[in-house]
């Protein structure tokens, strides 16, 4: 079994903002016919989806961005999940608008969900794939990534979620070095 995990926060005041990239991806890959309904469990919104003779959870933590770890932690431990078959897609402040990167372990760049998660597995040895937002104004951190998307900035995260999707694909099928060769430009 393989997990994709899309970092965002809960609630309607944050669907489209910066920092919910990571469910959007999510909730693309829901789309298909093959995916199950969400159903809340291990504090995230989780949908099973169908893979060639396996099944990928779609995974939503719903325990705030920063807060991560610990939905992602009773995943792993309930489903027993190798870590390379866990992939977390979040955004990145320090990537230009709508580029991919595609790593099998690093640090968390200052990222709070990734660093929750780190925190909680107790390593970086697993996939995450980020996904730039744009750079914000010097101290503007945080009003950015809970900032929605400007008009002219719509076409390219919208081509980007799309892409994340395709990668994702990838992943699964290929494995992350293919993914990385792809998608990592």
């Amino acid at each position: 079994m393989k997990v994709v995990v899309g970092l965002g926060n809960p609630g309607s005041r944050y669907v489209g903002t910066r920092h919910n990239v990571g469910y959007a991806v999510v909730d693309l890959l829901a789309e298909s016919p093959r995916a199950g309904r969400f159903q809340h469990r291990f504090q995230a919104q989780v949908a099973e989806l169908g893979i060639n003779d396996g099944k990928v959870l779609l995974v939503k933590p719903e325990t705030f961005m920063n807060l991560s770890g610990r939905s992602v932690r009773q995943l792993v431990d309930f489903y027993q999940v190798a870590l390379p078959d866990l992939l977390v897609v979040c955004d990145d402040i320090n990537l230009p608008l709508g580029k991919l990167r595609i790593r099998v372990r690093g640090s968390h760049g200052g990222h709070n969900g990734l660093r929750d998660i780190q925190s909680h597995l107790g390593t970086a040895e697993y996939t995450r794939m980020r996904i730039g937002v744009g750079s914000p104004e010097p101290g503007e951190a945080v009003d950015h990534v809970l900032s929605r998307f400007r008009p002219s900035e719509q076409a390219v995260i919208v081509e980007a979620e799309e892409t994340a999707v395709q990668a994702v694909g990838v992943w699964i099928d290929q494995g992350p070095e293919a993914c990385m060769n792809q998608y990592n430009g």
